[in-house]
């Protein structure tokens, strides 16, 4: 966990340092993250998620996403399935970050999370933790060109609390 966190540091570090003049983010954009969950909420496997947005003013992007988690231990498996929409707050004017690379944000997320358990392929049903969820999360994207980066994430995001992995901008 100490590598992760010092990973999420430099990250940020490193965008704020370098950033340039434009904003990496503006109305119109659409946004998707490609991305793995780097700590599990559960116990094993690895979370893989992806979001959709798209800029809606200069500063807010709205959209969906979705998570899926599997994981089996001897004889017991289970799944959990997130999906849900999401708005994001991009931070860039606000902070005066004026560059085409870093994109800052944060926001909500409200979905629907499905969980279902088996034991020795015995349906033990999905009572737990099944039904409404409600999330937060903040971010940052670096953009090695004008449609390709790389991106973190941290909050309640579906199955992990810490996601990494491709952004891409249309």
């Amino acid at each position: 966990m100490k590598i992760v966190n010092t990973l999420i540091l430099v990250f940020f570090t490193t965008t704020t340092l370098f950033a340039q003049e434009n904003g990496a983010f503006k109305k119109g954009n659409k946004l998707l993250n490609i991305g793995i969950g780097v700590n599990s909420s559960y116990d094993g496997g690895i979370p893989v998620g992806l979001s959709y947005e798209q800029g809606i003013t200069g500063s807010i992007s709205i959209g969906a996403n979705a998570d899926y988690l599997s994981n089996e231990y001897l004889s017991l498996k289970f799944t959990a399935i997130y999906f849900g929409v999401r708005a994001s707050y991009h931070v860039n004017q606000l902070l005066k970050i004026n560059g085409d690379k870093i994109d800052l944000y944060g926001g909500p997320t409200l979905g629907y999370r499905s969980f279902s358990w088996k034991d020795n392929g015995e349906d033990l049903g999905d009572s737990y933790g099944s039904g409404l969820f409600l999330g937060a999360y903040v971010g940052g994207k670096y953009f090695f060109s004008n449609s390709l980066g790389a991106f973190t994430e941290l909050g309640a995001i579906g199955s992990t609390n810490a996601r990494i992995g491709i952004a891409l901008k249309f």
